[in-house]
């Protein structure tokens, strides 16, 4: 089995969201890190939210990887308009080897705000996405 945590750095950083969806198990999550309190969840959903970030930031490079076992960290940068951003993406992965749950941490401030602002437009647009990412916090 190819590495999910290889697989989903090459499929970033190309912007392959089908090669990035198949390193997700089928209940992955992903923390928002713009909210703090959205968490998108299975496939249909992340999918959409993974179009919206990585077509919409570029020079995506993931440029160290800590950890090993069921828990990884992957360190990059990437640029969303004129702002350079870095990212702390810690990752966990299931029994199977595919990548469960995606926690990024992105900063600074600006780039951060600006990627929001972004994909605000990009995700409105599913309005069942937004709520159901809601309505998991709440759960």
């Amino acid at each position: 089995m190819t590495d999910a945590v290889s697989q989903f750095r090459t499929a970033t950083e190309s912007a392959d969201i089908d090669a990035l969806m198949d390193t997700l198990a089928p209940d992955a999550e992903l923390a928002s890190p713009v909210s703090g309190k959205l968490v998108f969840r299975g496939h249909d959903d992340l999918r959409i939210l993974m179009s919206a970030v990585y077509r919409g930031v570029t020079g995506m490079r993931w440029t160290d990887q800590i950890g090993d076992g069921t828990r990884r960290v992957l360190l990059g940068e990437a640029t969303i308009g004129p702002f350079r951003m870095t990212e702390a993406m810690v990752i966990e992965l299931a029994e199977d080897g595919r990548i469960r749950r995606l926690s990024p941490h992105l900063r600074p401030w600006l780039p951060l705000t600006l990627l929001a602002v972004t994909l605000g437009p990009r995700l409105i647009r599913h309005p069942g996405v937004l709520r159901r990412a809601s309505d998991a916090h709440t759960a």
